[in-house]
């Protein structure tokens, strides 16, 4: 239950975080509801800004996470900010998805990405807040595509990186180093020349797939910067292998997951998620696409198309559902900033 400034119950005392409009909004634009009038595409990663965005501020609602690792203004807008020490056999792994009212994830169609769910600049904000504490982003290959897919037939796509110099800085200053973008792919069809993520330019690249996925990758010479990480046995992938190779040959320690919900599901059948960041946008989307919605050519051999969750795949019974602790909460204009933290030894994670 969220409650109104000024109410104690269950001991969430409301705290507000301000923030001065350029820690939040620097870079971008301003944008029209997309809701009320046409508008260019966009997405999540690269976000336009609402107009009303200088009266924003995060208000911590309660927070009873690890201090943050050291005292630097770049915290400020946010709060507090920190991570318990992770296991010594695999990353630590934590996710940020945004959803609508109803659990929606994506739109699909024109306006299938995160930011059509989430329009909020401090969403975008703490994007950037959560990749500078990662060792590794992991993303599937579809999270890639379909940005490309939103740039046109000549663009190469886009590198997923901390964006907001401030931010940049924190990365800095936590030893972070560049950022590294992990993709999951089974390899097949996968031409790294044609995604500028692979040029090794801007951002370290590795990829987790199979050893037949592997082999295919390394067929193409012309990438010895990407490292590339095989675990299972022939065209079988064993992710949870590959996840631990990730500190074994990288010293990937915590690992930001940022989707797409069928990775997230793998994930968490695994019982491989530690943390979720969720941010709940007031939006209310419904989960069957209505048929005046245009759909792309993707879509429309499919007669009932049902729009994303943020748990893709098969899903757990009564008994081996997960248990998460409410680590903190935060809101922002109309939209609330969640933190879970997996409860360990409730549930049964399914492996294999």
């Amino acid at each position: 239950m969220l409650l109104d400034e000024g109410n104690r119950l269950f001991d969430c005392k409301v705290n507000t975080v301000k923030t001065s409009t350029s820690a939040l909004t620097a870079g971008y634009p301003v944008r029209a509801n997309p809701l009320l009038a046409p508008v260019p595409r966009y997405n999540r990663d690269n976000l336009m800004r609402p107009n009303n965005a200088s009266n924003r501020m995060f208000e911590v609602l309660f927070d009873h996470a690890e201090p943050s690792p050291i005292d630097d203004p770049a915290y400020e807008p946010y709060g507090n900010l920190g991570f318990p020490a992770g296991p010594i056999d695999r990353p630590w792994i934590y996710t940020n998805f945004v959803q609508s009212l109803d659990g929606i994830v994506s739109l699909l169609g024109e306006h299938a990405t995160g930011g059509d769910i989430s329009q909020s600049p401090e969403d975008r904000w703490l994007m950037d807040l959560l990749r500078a504490h990662a060792d590794g982003i992991l993303m599937g290959m579809n999270t890639l595509r379909e940005e490309q897919r939103l740039r046109g037939a000549d663009s190469r796509g886009i590198v997923f990186q901390v964006v907001d110099p401030t931010l940049r800085e924190l990365r800095r200053k936590l030893g972070k180093g560049r950022d590294r973008n992990i993709f999951v792919t089974g390899a097949v069809g996968l031409d790294l020349s044609q995604h500028k993520v692979f040029d090794g330019d801007v951002v370290d690249t590795a990829i987790l797939t199979s050893p037949a996925g592997a082999e295919r990758l390394q067929a193409q010479g012309g990438h010895a910067h990407v490292t590339i990480i095989a675990a299972g046995d022939k065209e079988s992938f064993d992710l949870a292998r590959a996840i631990s190779k990730l500190r074994e040959e990288i010293d990937v320690k915590y690992l930001l997951c940022e989707g797409g919900p069928t990775l997230y599901g793998s994930l968490a059948r695994l019982g491989l998620v530690d943390e979720k960041f969720l941010t709940v946008s007031p939006i209310e989307a419904g989960q069957v696409v209505p048929p005046e919605q245009e759909r792309l050519a993707t879509e429309q051999a499919i007669p009932l198309l049902m729009r994303p969750t943020v748990f893709g795949g098969t899903g757990f019974t009564f008994d081996q559902v997960t248990h998460w602790t409410w680590l903190s909460c935060r809101k922002a204009g109309d939209h609330q900033f969640n933190r879970y933290r997996r409860k360990r030894g409730s549930g049964s994670e399914i492996r294999g």
